[in-house]
This record gives C-alpha cells, sequence and structure tokens, in this order.
C-alpha cells in the first residue's frame, strides 16, 4: 500500500493530465452537463476559457471544424497537453541516464 501511495504521489500531474485526457475524450459534449467554470457558474455570460474542454474533444476526434468553433485554442491546448505528458514521461529517464 506504501508503495501504491508512493507511486501515486510522485506521479500526481501525469496521472492528472492522461486522466483529464482520457475524460474528454469520452464526454459527450452535445449533452448538457454539468461545468467546472466558476465564471459560469457565478452567472456571467463570458469566460475567455469557455469551450476549450470541448474543443479538445473534437480535435482528439479529428473534428477540426467543431474544434475551432468552440474555442480556437483547443488545439494548441491539446499540443501542449501532449507535451507536458511527455515530459513527464520522458523526465525520469533523461535524470537516470545523467546519475
Amino acid at each position: 500500500m506504501g508503495h501504491l501511495f508512493k507511486f501515486f504521489r510522485r506521479h500526481l500531474e501525469l496521472i492528472f493530465w492522461i486522466t483529464a485526457l482520457v475524460l474528454l475524450f469520452l464526454i459527450t459534449p452535445d449533452k448538457v452537463h454539468f461545468t467546472l467554470c466558476p465564471l459560469s457558474n457565478l452567472g456571467f455570460d463570458f469566460c475567455p476559457g469557455c469551450g476549450v474542454g470541448h474543443s479538445i474533444h473534437y480535435a482528439m476526434w479529428l473534428d477540426l471544424q467543431r474544434s475551432f468553433g468552440c474555442h480556437p485554442l483547443g488545439v494548441v491546448a491539446l499540443f501542449i497537453i501532449i507535451y507536458r505528458i511527455t515530459q513527464l514521461i520522458i523526465l525520469p529517464f533523461k535524470l537516470t541516464n545523467h546519475e
């Protein structure tokens, strides 16, 4: 149990980003859903980040027209997240090779 806790603690960010992408891949954005957006929950009509999740979903399904329609930076955000995941996977190997 202790090893599992240490593994999750050491790789928390990696687990978070992979889980986020899997969940965004599996969502059905056409249905009504709960939002985590604080501005939307406070009743504001405009939020600069709203639609990024849907945009990432459509980008992962290669529907770029709908992706850009939801948010123009969704594809960019997807590439940034994928880049960060690869960094988190490769970094431990780089550290062990230098020791």
